[in-house]
Order: structure tokens, then C-alpha cells, then sequence
């Protein structure tokens, strides 16, 4: 049995380079072999958001806070609220951030394969944000 201590792991910005606007990522839990599982909570100000990505074993995002925005690639952009659950299949290119008026929080949880749990790929325009 492992305990990780609430506090215990530092808050980070998300990178510029995969997200648009202020974003913090509070790193929750990283499997241990033979587990592949990695999760965190991010939490996305009014406007934010990824950048275009994917997941080689899919990704599961828990909304707890505010309203947001997800959208796969070649499908309309869908509003998200505290307590919805979306799944991305493995491959599919997605962007998930908050709406533009309000913060928008999650759990994203997703899984390694051969180490690689994310493949970044371009920014989200300002166009494609707004739908």
C-alpha cells in the first residue's frame, strides 16, 4: 500500500507550448509497474485550453468545477459541466478547456503505452474555440 499525502506533490503551469491561456496541473497519482495509469487535476481559467492531442490508450476527464468545452476532431464543440464524464477513445484527437466566462476544473486520467501517455500535436485557433 502507497499513501500520497494531500500537498505532497507540486502544482506546475501547463506548458505554453500545449496550452492556450493560465492552466495548473496538481499531479495526483502515477501507476508503479506493472500499472499504467496516471492521473491529475487541472484547472483551466476563463478562455483556457490544450492544445489538439491524443491518447494512445484513451484519456477519461471527470469535470469538478465550472463549465467548459471539448471537441474531437471533425465534431461539433460540446459544453461540459462539475460532474460530467468524457471519455476519447485511443487516437482520437480531442482539446478540452474551460468556456470563456468561467473556470472550468477536471480529473484527467489516462494510461501508458510503451511509455508514452499523450501525443501533443497544434494549439486550438481562437476560430475553432469559438465553434
Amino acid at each position: 500500500m502507497k499513501i500520497t499525502r494531500a500537498g505532497s506533490r507540486s502544482s506546475r503551469p501547463g506548458p505554453e507550448e500545449y496550452f492556450t491561456g493560465t492552466v495548473r496541473i496538481d499531479p495526483l497519482f502515477q501507476a508503479e509497474d506493472p500499472g499504467r495509469a496516471a492521473g491529475a487535476h487541472v484547472t483551466f481559467e476563463p478562455g483556457a485550453r490544450t492544445a489538439w492531442h491524443t491518447h494512445p490508450a484513451g484519456q477519461t476527464l471527470i469535470v469538478t468545477f465550472g463549465r467548459g468545452f471539448v471537441q474531437r476532431e471533425g465534431g461539433p464543440v460540446k459544453e461540459i459541466a462539475q460532474g460530467d464524464v468524457i471519455w476519447f477513445p485511443a487516437g482520437e484527437k480531442h482539446w478540452h478547456g474551460a468556456a470563456p466566462d468561467t473556470a472550468m476544473s477536471h480529473i484527467a486520467i489516462h494510461e501508458a503505452i510503451d511509455g508514452v501517455t499523450v501525443d501533443w500535436m497544434e494549439k486550438v485557433t481562437d476560430r475553432e474555440y469559438a465553434g
